[in-house]
């Protein structure tokens, strides 16, 4: 990942990695492919773009509100709020 936001790996065992994204507005996390099945939990409301070999998605994410993706995801994450955002992703080895 070659993004400005910044990651603080706080579990990294044979079973899961549980990350904390932390993101000042217009930066992101870098263009990467996701190598497992990951749960994402919004720590605060805020909007983000998403970039993708198809074009930008607009995400509206709910503080707490968890939602799941498969492994094989490509994708950039925008901060397109006026304030910093942060979300706690888990990757499921």
């Amino acid at each position: 990942m070659g993004g400005t936001a910044k990651a603080t790996v706080f579990i990294d065992n044979e079973r899961v990695i549980v990350t904390e994204w932390r993101m000042a507005p217009g930066t992101s996390t870098g263009w990467h492919r996701h190598g497992h099945d990951y749960v994402v939990v919004p720590l605060m409301d805020g909007t983000l773009t998403i970039e993708t070999a198809e074009g930008p998605v607009t995400a509206e994410n709910k503080k707490g509100l968890p939602y799941f993706r498969k492994e094989g995801v490509e994708h950039d994450v925008i901060n397109s709020s006026a304030r910093e955002y942060a979300f706690i992703e888990i990757e499921l080895k």
